[in-house]
């Protein structure tokens, strides 16, 4: 299975009105059909943002550096995919789907090691038909060119 690094946003808005940049990742059809990513994870990390939830520059510097780090470290081996990134409302989420959560702790604490102690918040469940990823796919008939 190769990953590919393609990438589309889309914009749409949180249950507040709040604009969300949603960036979702192309062609991972061999990973859902392998049956080898059961497992959900979404790391999120709530911040003070500006007056359009949007985090301020300095956040999102850090937020971008804690992504290539993850993504890295997760990635490496396909361990564990990067699906989607939802930014606004006053929060990031970053959404995996991994072969196994208790590998994925392990190495989240590696890959976060060199930052200082972030506001993150982790959600897991078992999500076989990769329901999630697939609403978020819909979305991309209004993607942003």
């Amino acid at each position: 299975m190769k990953l590919s690094d393609k990438w589309f946003t889309v914009l749409s808005e949180d249950e507040e009105g709040n604009l969300i940049t949603i960036n979702g990742r192309e062609e991972l059809t061999e990973f859902i059909e392998s049956g080898k990513f059961k497992e959900r994870v979404e790391i999120t990390w709530k911040y003070e943002g500006d007056s359009h939830g949007m985090p301020f520059d300095e956040t999102a510097e850090l937020m971008e550096k804690v992504q290539e780090a993850l993504k890295k470290a997760m990635e490496k081996d396909k361990l564990s995919i990067l699906t989607s990134v939802y930014t606004g409302g006053n929060q990031k989420t970053w959404v995996f789907y991994t072969r196994t959560v208790r590998v994925f702790g392990e190495r989240l604490n590696e890959a976060l090691a060199a930052f200082e102690l972030l506001p993150l918040e982790i959600y897991t469940e078992v999500d076989t038909e990769w329901e999630e990823y697939k609403d978020m796919y819909e979305m991309r008939e209004w993607k942003v060119d």
